[in-house]
């Protein structure tokens, strides 16, 4: 009987040690979605920045923007993330979540900038 129960059980062993999800598959839905509004609303769809809003401000037309991010360095991207910037949720992001950000932004390209120093 043991041996039965170990044979239908061992498939779940083998494969324990494998991830849930992909690094990019992750990286993506942190980009979606890293701590309540996600990235794209204000960075679009792939970092490439977008248009938040149009208002008049004093009589004179302005617009609010967010600016593109999938250009930039790692370095120049950490430090973005960690200071506060007008606008810019605080998200708290680990440094393993904004290096998996920076995957996403990225994953087209080999980078080899994504040691914060």
């Amino acid at each position: 009987m043991i041996k039965y129960i170990f044979f239908l059980l061992s498939p779940l062993f083998l494969y324990a040690s494998a991830s849930f999800i992909t690094q990019a598959e992750y990286a993506t839905q942190l980009y979606k979605n890293p701590r309540g509004i996600g990235c794209q609303h204000c960075h679009g769809k792939n970092g490439e920045g977008k248009l938040i809003a149009k208002y008049k401000h004093k009589g004179k037309q302005k617009s609010f923007r967010g600016p593109a991010i999938n250009k930039i360095k790692f370095p120049d991207f950490y430090k973005a993330l960690m200071k506060r910037k007008k606008g810019m949720p605080r998200y708290f992001l680990t440094k393993k979540e904004i290096q998996a950000l920076y995957l996403h932004l990225h994953k087209n390209k080999v980078k080899k900038d994504t040691n914060v120093k």
